[in-house]
């Protein structure tokens, strides 16, 4: 029975191992190359940086008034002005059901967006002098794979022709410039993060099965894994060795490494595979079915900015502008705490927040988004806690990072509360922003996920180029690991098909392929 087993797990573990170990080896390159170059995406720090500044002196209307005259009417999920479409100033109301956007001078709903109006967006963000080619419209590609994008489909694709060469895809639905990516970061995520990430099978026929595609191929590996680990213990000398001397059995070189490689780099892998699995919430298993947060709570009502009043006046673009100083990039209306506020954003730095009335500067008062942030869920609150520094949950990674590029504000407030889900809400007491809600199931995550296969733990990540060094020989480990297994499958597989093959009459017996 147990030589039955072996043999059993031998077979499996070979040839399972001639095609996987391929798979293997695409994964650890391209995830070294994914320590530095990353899925193209346009961070809210980008974006801000290429929009271009908004003119205190320029004639625009109060929100009110310009969205009465666009026709809408009720409460909205967001209000911003920016210079966002076409280079000129734009209101984008997110209602439910989407985004209007509003010209900020004349009130009127604009819909659609033209090949024209696509490169002045282009030409706004690309800045002066730069020249542009419009590439035409798609709806998905290799760098717009990302849900975040399904708003804006299809998009208009234009190409600067300097700078690097970046490649900008423009909604057709706001105008806005929505992803950006250099010629070099295009050319590295085709060895990178669209190769790790299996998405040739996305934006095709197998679109619908690339989830499934993804969590078998992985679960496929940690088998593979598991049963090469077992393997390659049971064949160790640990008491006394082979007749040979040595403590592995192979005589030949390629399956000599094989076998040590897999001894010290099968944890690391079968750690990174199923890590790699867990980052896809395979079947949700870390859905813990927590409800929406009570948003109510924290902003004392709903923004309703189309109707103001003499007891409810608005401050105009102009005001606002002003009193925020130079170099306003947006200005953001949000209620809080019963009353509107408009974040006032620069290039750079937290924005400066401003009474949606008065357009006086203020600090909000901590204490009240203490008591307010109890209500948003509806449990007990545990404990508040006063973030100074980042932790194991609240931290920033680079912006490239998969995980990268949210805007992680200290100090922030930490609400626990005591719910069946055992919930978590970050709130900036800066804006009275929620940062992120963190139930058990998240947390959960972290640890199989982040923790474990980006290795994204604070005295690492701030202590680099120790954790780069870490990271990368750990994979040029795994990655000796999967092309010497490439080697002896394609050499074994090979003798099989040669040994399969008929013999041409009157051939040399070196005509067979005996050889990988």
């Amino acid at each position: 029975m147990q030589t039955h087993f072996r043999r059993w797990l031998f077979l499996v573990h070979r040839w399972l191992g001639i095609g996987v170990c391929v798979l293997f080896a695409m994964w650890f390159a391209s995830g070294v190359v994914m320590m530095y170059v990353g899925y193209p995406k346009l961070t809210d720090a980008e974006r801000l940086q290429h929009l271009p500044r908004l003119d205190a002196n320029a004639a625009l209307l109060a929100p009110g008034a310009a969205l009465a005259r666009a026709g809408v009417a009720g409460p909205l999920d967001e209000l911003r002005l920016a210079a966002a479409s076409g280079g000129r100033a734009v209101y984008l109301a997110k209602k439910s059901k989407g985004v209007i956007v509003i010209d900020a001078a004349s009130g009127a709903r604009l819909q659609g967006v033209s090949e024209a109006q696509a490169l002045a967006s282009a030409a706004a963000f690309a800045g002066p002098h730069i020249k542009l080619h419009y590439l035409g419209m798609v709806d998905e590609d290799a760098f717009t794979h990302s849900r975040g994008l399904d708003a804006h489909r299809p998009l208009h694709r234009v190409q600067m022709l300097e700078d690097a060469r970046t490649l900008l895809w423009v909604s057709s639905r706001t105008g806005e410039v929505v992803r950006d990516a250099p010629r070099a970061e295009q050319l590295w995520n085709y060895v990178g993060a669209w190769i790790h990430w299996l998405y040739p099978f996305r934006g095709n026929a197998f679109q619908p099965y690339w989830t499934d595609i993804v969590n078998w191929a992985s679960i496929v590996g940690i088998a593979l894994a598991l049963s090469g680990a077992v393997v390659g213990i049971m064949r160790w000398r640990f008491k006394r060795p082979y007749r040979s001397g040595a403590r592995t059995p192979y005589p030949s070189a390629m399956m000599r490494w094989h076998h040590i490689s897999g001894l010290l780099f099968a944890l690391v892998t079968i750690t990174w595979i199923f890590s790699g699995l867990m980052s896809m919430n395979p079947w949700r298993v870390f859905d813990s079915g927590a409800p929406k947060l009570q948003m109510e709570a924290l902003q004392g009502g709903p923004l309703d900015l189309s109707a103001p009043s003499q007891a409810m006046p608005q401050a105009t673009p102009s005001a606002l502008l002003r009193a925020a100083g130079g170099d306003i990039r947006e200005l953001r209306w949000v209620r809080v705490l019963g009353a509107e506020r408009v974040l006032a954003q620069r290039a750079g730095g937290p924005p400066r927040v401003l009474d949606g009335a008065s357009a006086q500067p203020l600090v909000l008062d901590e204490d009240a988004l203490r008591a307010a942030s109890a209500g948003l869920v509806a449990a007990p609150v545990a404990r508040v806690e006063r973030l100074t520094n980042y932790d194991l949950y609240y931290y920033a990674r680079d912006a490239h990072t998969m995980m990268g590029g949210a805007d992680k504000p200290l100090p922030v407030l930490r609400i626990v509360f005591d719910d069946p889900h055992a919930t978590w809400v970050h709130v900036d007491p800066h804006t009275g922003a929620v940062l992120g809600q963190l139930d058990r199931g998240k947390r959960t995550s972290r640890w199989l996920f982040a923790m474990l296969h980006s290795w994204d733990w604070l005295p690492l990540l701030e202590r680099r180029p120790l954790w780069d060094a870490l990271l990368i020989v750990l994979s040029l480990g795994g990655l000796l690991l999967s092309v010497t297994g490439i080697v002896i499958g394609w050499r074994r597989l090979g003798k099989k098909l040669g040994a399969n093959r008929p013999q041409r009459p009157g051939a040399p017996a070196t005509w067979r392929w005996t050889r990988g």
